[in-house]
């Protein structure tokens, strides 16, 4: 049995901003890096990991630095934990985004699985890329204690993955940054152990995806 903690990095400007991140990058706020501190804090006061994966984007590597100086594991960067690719729409604000390219975000467009912005990523390819990962890694430290550092796009692809989900559906969980996420996977079938625990969470500002 495998254990995995899949953590979304901790608040960034442009979650402040309400700008598209995908595999562009921002930095974490003066929130976002307490998050990360104690996050790193719950994970160190646990058993012991043997690994600790990360998203080889600067938000998801600055919020496993963290745990890496909590718990001595060095980071190993994976490209697969990546967030989506939204293309020409990175960058962009929502409303910018709707003016420039606006067939993106219809609603039409969130259950055809199969259409990716200029330059980006359909929703089912990421899906899979996502799916695939956890899957491999489940499979190649099939006793291991794991920590995935990544994204909040990335979660929500879980989440459906394990709860079979259609990719074509509409289907909204609320993911924090920096909040606890805990599972479990033996021969291939999933257990959700933990969600969205952000007890270890100080107060103040707190970003969701959907």
């Amino acid at each position: 049995m495998t254990h995995f903690v899949v953590i979304r990095h901790g608040q960034t400007e442009w979650n402040l901003a309400s700008r598209i991140q995908g595999h562009l990058d921002s930095a974490l706020t003066e929130a976002g890096r307490a998050q990360a501190r104690a996050l790193a804090r719950r994970l160190a006061a646990e058993p012991a990991f043997e690994l600790l994966v990360s998203s080889d984007l600067g938000r998801a590597l600055a919020t496993a630095r963290a745990v890496a100086r909590a718990t001595g594991l060095e980071p190993v960067l994976d490209a697969r934990f990546r967030e989506r690719s939204f293309g020409v729409g990175e960058g962009l604000g929502y409303a910018e985004i709707d003016r420039r390219y606006p067939d993106s975000f219809r609603p039409e467009r969130e259950i055809d699985p199969d259409f990716a912005i200029p330059g980006g990523e359909s929703r089912r390819a990421f899906h899979e890329r996502v799916a695939n990962a956890f899957e491999s890694l489940a499979r190649e430290r099939p006793e291991a204690r794991i920590v995935v550092v990544s994204h909040g796009g990335v979660l929500g692809a879980l989440y459906r993955h394990i709860h079979r989900v259609p990719v074509n559906r509409v289907h909204r969980v609320a993911i924090t940054n920096a909040s606890y996420n805990a599972f479990t996977c033996a021969d291939g079938r999933w257990t959700v152990l933990a969600w969205g625990d952000a007890g270890h969470l100080p107060e103040g500002a707190s970003s969701e995806e959907t």
